[in-house]
């Protein structure tokens, strides 16, 4: 019995040696100052590439919001603009009317007028502007030539007479003023 005694404890302490020296750290190689300082260089570039794609694709991501809010406002404007153009001829014909010397009733000019007036706020708050008066100074992205004519009023280059208001939305044209311009 006592044999067997011994041989359990030897077997514990034998354990308890080889817990100790698993526990015991193991001869590690110590870096080097200048292995340190490489590997600190290589984090730094590595971060630094990282940062630079990050930066990157933010910048990547705000161009492509900007430019896809711009797309929706163009979007809506030549939608506007479409429209608009559908009642152009409408607005010319009430126009016309206005502007005829004929004898007409004051309650039908009285309506006409009305109706002219509402076209014009319906333009106004969709920010339709329209352009090509007397006295404005030619400018060909704007209007249409169709006529010189001389003015003493105007000076050259002038719109001396407008057959047809131009209109725009924004920097957009719906269409051009058909003029007539002094030499």
């Amino acid at each position: 019995m006592t044999k067997k005694k011994s041989n359990k404890s030897e077997t514990k302490e034998n354990q308890k040696n080889e817990t100790r020296v698993t526990e015991e750290p193991e001869n590690e190689k110590e870096e080097t100052p200048a292995e340190a300082n490489g590997e600190l260089e290589k984090l730094k570039t590595e971060y630094e590439t990282q940062k630079d794609q990050f930066m990157r694709l933010a910048a990547e991501y705000d161009n492509f919001r900007k430019r896809t809010e711009k797309e929706k406002l163009a979007t809506y404007d030549n939608a506007v603009a479409a429209t608009v153009e559908a009642f152009l001829p409408v607005v010319d014909n009430f126009a016309l009317a206005l502007s005829a010397n004929t004898e007409i009733p004051d309650d039908f000019k009285k309506g006409l007028e009305m109706i002219s007036k509402q076209l014009d706020n319906a333009f106004e708050k969709l920010n339709v502007v329209s352009f090509g008066e007397r006295g404005e100074e030619f400018d060909p992205e704007l209007h249409n030539a169709i006529a010189k004519t001389s003015d003493d009023e105007l000076e050259e280059d002038h719109i001396t007479q407008v057959y047809q208001k131009g209109y725009k939305i924004g920097d957009k044209i719906i269409r051009h003023a058909m003029v007539q311009i002094s030499e």
